[in-house]
């Protein structure tokens, strides 16, 4: 059986120490980088993982996706709020680069109907992408709990998050709830008119959506499932996209 071929966004940093901290580079150099438990998860899973680089014309991006059977829009930076027309509060690190190209690419995907993952900040660009907004930062502006819990080892669980009866995480993972990490402290807070909840904490962060318009499989979550790397369970979700990645 052929393996998909899934492209992967990578995270841009024009500091050169992104490099240098290990011997590698040169001054003055930037960087195109993406953690391997992405890669890894996806070849588990049977799929050929390829990144997709942070192009000079992002344009390049769309074309690169003609190529590919799927796409997985991976963590990192926080999305800059302007995308969302509201002024910078409570943000990290900004790429507004990177949200450029990740947003013609989800776009792209809807339009072309190819089968799509969102991690974490995927599943924020996501919903900004069609329409919706974020909390700048969940704790300070929704009062809820604390989600960026970096006192966890990366796969260990640090809360649930439940299913709705209608969620399609509900048949994927055969379960009405699951445990499981937890790094963001952004979070979506109005999904657009084609996004649904198809998870939530139970403080009432959105941890998932689908969206409707595109693939069947077109959907974010909240949590890392790469970096669960021991758990079965979280491996069903990187199987199930993989399989909508091979329909088409």
């Amino acid at each position: 059986m052929k393996k998909p071929l899934i492209g992967v966004t990578c995270n841009y940093d024009f500091r050169d120490e992104v490099g240098r901290v290990n011997g590698q580079g040169a001054i003055g150099q930037d960087w195109n980088f993406v953690a391997a438990d992405y890669i890894r998860s996806l070849e588990w899973a049977g799929a050929l993982p390829v990144v997709i680089p942070q192009f000079d014309d992002a344009a390049n991006a769309v074309d690169f996706l003609k190529r590919l059977d799927g796409l997985l829009v991976s963590g990192g930076n926080d999305v800059d709020p302007q995308r969302y027309n509201q002024p910078v509060r409570d943000c990290g690190r900004l790429i507004p680069v990177r949200d450029e190209q990740d947003i013609l690419l989800v776009k792209a995907a809807m339009t072309r109907k190819i089968p799509m993952l969102g991690i974490c900040r995927g599943l924020q660009i996501m919903a900004v992408a069609m329409g919706g907004d974020l909390y700048q930062d969940v704790q300070k502006e929704a009062e809820k709990g604390l989600h960026e819990l970096t006192m966890f080892p990366r796969n260990a669980v640090s809360h649930f998050v439940l299913f709705p009866e209608d969620s399609p995480l509900r048949s994927i993972f055969d379960a009405e709830e699951i445990g499981v990490n937890s790094l963001h402290h952004q979070a979506v807070h109005r999904l657009p008119a084609n996004g649904k909840e198809a998870a939530v904490s139970p403080d009432g962060v959105i941890e998932a959506a689908v969206f409707s318009g595109g693939h069947s499989f077109f959907l974010g979550v909240q949590w890392h499932p790469e970096m669960m790397y021991d758990s079965e369970q979280q491996a069903k979700l990187f199987s199930a996209f993989v399989s909508a990645c091979r329909k088409e």
